[in-house]
C-alpha cells in the first residue's frame, strides 16, 4: 500500500524561494508507484496542501492532516524541505516529535544546535574541533571596533548567527565597514557572529544515513568568482563546485573524519551538509546545515550522484530511514 508523504516547503525566512524550488525536485523525484506525494507550504499566514491546479486546502494544525472533497487525509511521514526557520531550526521537529508523525530530518535538540552556529561551535570545541577565532553581537549591545579587530583581526566575516544561504554576511576589510556590516546581519537575526578570515581551500562535506549506515558523501570543493561563497555564488552560478575536490588525500581523509565525527557526536540523522577551510593542513568547521538544498545546483545532490546514488534513491532512503 502507497504511504501518504507530505513535502513541506517554505518556511518564514529569506530562503522560502529555494525551499520551495527544493519540495518540488522532491515532488517530482519520489517514486510515484511507492508514495501518494503532497506539496504542503508552510508560511506564517497559511499552512496548505497545493495541488497540480495550484489550489490550496488548508492544513488542520491539530494533527497535521488535510481534506478534499470530504475525505480526511493523514500522512505517514514528512519529508522536510524547509530551509531555514521553522524547518531547519528545531520548531517544525518539536511539532511532528509531539504528533508523534516520522519526519526525514534530524531531530529537534540537533536542529536548534547546528542552526545557532555560535553554539554549535562552542559544543564541539571540547572535542577537538578546529573553528575560527569568533566574536558574538546580540541586538542592541555597544559595537567596540576596536575590541573586534583586536579579537578576529581584518579582513573578517559578520554573519546573522540563525541564517542560511548566505543571508546577511558580509566581508569586512577595513574597521570602518564594520557598523554598516553589523547593521546588514542584524536585518536578519538579533544575534550576529564575527569570524576571522581563514584563507585556504573551502570544502562542504555530505554526511547522511543511508540505508542504516552512516555515509560520508565524495567532497566538494568550492572555488567561488565572487569575494566569498554568497549567495550569488551559490546560486546564481558565480562559483564552480568540484566534486570530487581537487585535493590531497591527506586533506580528504582528513575532513572525512571530522564530518562524521561531527555527525555521530550530534547524533545525527538525515541529511547534513558541514562547510570547512582547511588553515595550517587543518580543516576548520564553519557551519553545519541540516536541510541542505536540493535542487540540481545543490551541493549535496551533485556528492550523490557522485557515489553513485540517484536523487529518487537518496530520498527514498530519507523516507524510510524516517518510518523505521
Amino acid at each position: 500500500m502507497k504511504k501518504n508523504i507530505a513535502i513541506i516547503m517554505g518556511g518564514y525566512s529569506s530562503e522560502y524561494k529555494i525551499s520551495l524550488k527544493s519540495g518540488n525536485v522532491v515532488f517530482n523525484t519520489l517514486d510515484k508507484d511507492k508514495y501518494n506525494a503532497y506539496r504542503i507550504h508552510i508560511f506564517k499566514n497559511k499552512w496548505v496542501f497545493v495541488n497540480d491546479l495550484d489550489e490550496e486546502f488548508p492544513v488542520d494544525k491539530n494533527d497535521f492532516s488535510i481534506l478534499i472533497n470530504k475525505t480526511k487525509i493523514k500522512f505517514d511521514c514528512v519529508f522536510n524541505a524547509i530551509h531555514g526557520s521553522p524547518g531547519e531550526d528545531g520548531y517544525m521537529q518539536a511539532y511532528f516529535k509531539l504528533l508523534n508523525m516520522p519526519q526525514t530530518s534530524c531531530s529537534m535538540y540537533q536542529a536548534a544546535l547546528t542552526f545557532n552556529k555560535r553554539d554549535l561551535l562552542a559544543t564541539l570545541k571540547p572535542f577537538g574541533i578546529k573553528t575560527a577565532e569568533s566574536y558574538y553581537l546580540n541586538f542592541g549591545d555597544i559595537v567596540d571596533e576596536d575590541a573586534i579587530v583586536a579579537k578576529v583581526g581584518l579582513p573578517c566575516f559578520v554573519k546573522a548567527n540563525k541564517a542560511g544561504s548566505s543571508f546577511g554576511i558580509s566581508k569586512v576589510y577595513k574597521k570602518e565597514e564594520l557598523q554598516t556590516a553589523i547593521d546588514n546581519s542584524f536585518k536578519e537575526d538579533n544575534e550576529i557572529i564575527i569570524e576571522q578570515f581563514l584563507d585556504g581551500v573551502e570544502v562542504s562535506v555530505g554526511v547522511i544515513t543511508y540505508k542504516g549506515e552512516t555515509l560520508v558523501l565524495p567532497i566538494t570543493e568550492i572555488v567561488s568568482e565572487n569575494d566569498f561563497f554568497d549567495y550569488e555564488a551559490k546560486y546564481l552560478g558565480k562559483s564552480q563546485e568540484i566534486t570530487p575536490a581537487r585535493i590531497s588525500d591527506d586533506y580528504a581523509s582528513k575532513v572525512n573524519i571530522e564530518a562524521k565525527r561531527i555527525y555521530e557526536t550530534l547524533n545525527m540523522k538525515g541529511f547534513s551538509r558541514s562547510e570547512f577551510i582547511f588553515k595550517n593542513d587543518e580543516p576548520y568547521l564553519l557551519e553545519v546545515n541540516t536541510v541542505p538544498g536540493l535542487i540540481n545546483e545543490s551541493i549535496l545532490p551533485q556528492q550523490a550522484a557522485q557515489a553513485g546514488i540517484s536523487m529518487q534513491d537518496l530520498f527514498d532512503s530519507a523516507i524510510k530511514e524516517a518510518l523505521k
